[in-house]
């Protein structure tokens, strides 16, 4: 019989027939010799048997999950020996952990997030997050707040205007998320159920410190919770307006400081262009002709207020 389809058709055909155990290979048949010059030839499978191919590759797939479930248990057993292992320095092996790894780092927090059952708290500097890192971590932070976990997420007020980063808090924040804003922050951290945090790595782009001591962790949490009662919520346009405002106070805080440009606009998370476009506004406002002059006016007026 000859079908109707196209030779690329066909063996799509049998791959997918082939997937159900549905064929099988002819192989040293007498009869077919020189038949053929297009590959093998095939025979059909009853569905019966096909059941039983794919019964068996179930067994083997259980035996393999087993054999998997078996070696996590002797890898848990063996972490609980490790805090009596001499080791160098004053804290246990577990209490402080440098990866120097991306990978190593995301899988980590993975794993962190998995384990989380009360809360993740993140503190996010430096103005809006990369757009591909946002989209991995609606996933994530979703599967989290379905969970019942309380989310808090502290920005710079920068992210406001950051296209990618409003629109996650858009997806997030109907799900029970909390995110806030202030002009500067302390730095990166994300941490779980204070349990465990990670920071940056101080050499390595991409690694991270991992923080298992109570005392370290306990400290980073208490300073999140301080700044989070002083910053502003990600919401609304009166709000956004007050986040502008604070984001030139803090420009002025750091000009009076004699700060040059680019050090301002690194530590308020936004671009060198937006830092001299506000700094430029701000002389002009307070008709000043220097930077001493601006600090100086903006003293005697009483803009240099904290502010969040």
């Amino acid at each position: 019989m000859v079908l109707d389809i196209s030779e690329s058709e066909a063996a799509e055909a049998i791959e997918a027939l082939k997937g159900f155990h549905l064929i099988g290979q002819v192989n040293d048949s007498e009869n077919l010799d020189g038949m053929c010059d297009r590959g093998p030839w095939w025979r059909a499978v009853h569905p019966h048997l096909a059941t039983a191919h794919m019964a068996s590759a179930e067994s083997r797939l259980r035996r393999r999950l087993y054999e998997l479930d078996a070696r996590r248990d002797l890898v848990t057993a063996l972490a609980s020996s490790y805090p009596a292992r001499p080791h160098r320095g004053s804290q246990p092996p577990e209490a402080i952990e440098v990866v120097d790894s991306l990978d190593d780092v995301i899988t980590l927090i993975e794993q962190a997030s998995a384990e989380c059952e009360q809360e993740m708290i993140t503190c996010q500097p430096g103005g809006g997050r990369p757009t591909a890192e946002l989209e991995q971590a609606v996933a994530r932070d979703t599967a989290l707040l379905g969970r019942g976990v309380r989310m808090r997420t502290l920005y710079q007020h920068s992210a406001r205007r950051h296209a990618p980063t409003q629109a996650y808090v858009d997806r997030i924040a109907p799900a029970g998320a909390e995110v806030r804003t202030m002009t500067d922050l302390f730095g990166r951290l994300i941490a779980f159920d204070r349990r465990i945090a990670f920071i940056p790595h101080h050499q390595r782009r991409g690694g991270a410190v991992v923080l298992r001591s109570p005392a370290a962790v306990a400290f980073l949490c208490e300073a999140f919770d301080r700044a989070w009662d002083h910053a502003t919520p990600f919401c609304g346009a009166e709000r956004t307006e007050a986040a502008v405002d604070g984001l030139r106070q803090g420009i002025l805080r750091l000009l009076s400081k004699g700060l040059k440009d680019e050090v301002i606009a690194r530590r308020l998370g936004i671009s060198l262009r937006t830092c001299r476009k506000h700094i430029a506004d701000l002389f002009q406002e307070l008709h000043a002709e220097s930077r001493f002059q601006a600090g100086y006016l903006a003293a005697t007026h009483d803009l240099l207020r904290d502010t969040p």
